[in-house]
């Protein structure tokens, strides 16, 4: 039987890549949180989802829970430009009531939930107590919102302060404004937010086998050698 570390498989793979792509991994791996994770709930627009996913990737969320209920999701390449390969995307869509599956996983986790609702009563998205623990986000579909089930769940409500006629934004607005706040906020903490060595080196041999050409045929020739 073959023992050996992933970190043994990411230097073997690490000959197969340039230095630049290597560093840029590194690099964007430094960057990565799981601290905070974003929970789509039955979203109706692929567009709007895929919007969601692009904007987890460049501001290094690394975690994106996909609730299925009524409405099955499909990446929009288009919008998300390749993003979603470089995301851990985790889907719930085989039970009854998805959500509840969903949300009950992530607090076993340790995650708060906290739901998006455009209400003045719930706390304003600059107050929000990061230190306070993981939460994950939840956005619900276009025109419902969170469900009842969210409501029911939550930790808490979180709002963005609005002071037009208009009384709520676009899902894939409401979204990019959050977690680049939320982000910001937790870069300049003293939170341990980044990813811990194992998580680290998991997403990296992840990474390493989408982007390396018939890496699996690599693969099995280290695992030959390591046998």
């Amino acid at each position: 039987m073959a023992h050996y570390s992933d970190r043994q498989l990411i230097e073997f793979f690490s000959q197969f890549v340039i230095d630049e792509r290597l560093n840029l991994f590194q690099r964007t791996l430094t960057n990565r949180t799981r601290y905070l994770t974003v929970v789509l709930e039955d979203i109706f627009q692929t567009q709007n989802a895929s919007a969601v996913l692009r904007t987890c990737e460049v501001f290094g969320v690394q975690d994106i829970h996909i609730i299925e209920n009524q409405n099955p999701f499909k990446v929009n390449a288009r919008v998300t430009l390749g993003s979603a390969k470089w995301l851990t995307l985790h889907r719930y869509n085989k039970e009854e009531n998805n959500t509840l599956t969903a949300l009950q996983h992530l607090k076993e986790e340790g995650y708060r939930i906290i739901a998006t609702v455009p209400d003045p009563n719930a706390t304003i998205l600059e107050n929000f107590n990061l230190s306070a623990g993981k939460a994950a986000i939840v956005f619900g579909s276009e025109k419902p919102g969170i469900s009842k089930y969210v409501k029911e769940m939550a930790d808490e409500q979180l709002t963005i302060p609005m002071f037009g006629f208009t009384e709520s934004l676009n899902i894939s607005v409401s979204a990019a404004t959050i977690i680049y706040t939320l982000i910001t906020k937790l870069r300049k903490s003293k939170i341990d937010w980044q990813l811990n060595p194992k998580d680290a080196d998991e997403l990296m041999l992840k990474w390493l086998r989408k982007h390396i050409r018939r890496s699996n045929l690599l693969e099995a020739r280290f695992l030959e050698e390591h046998s």
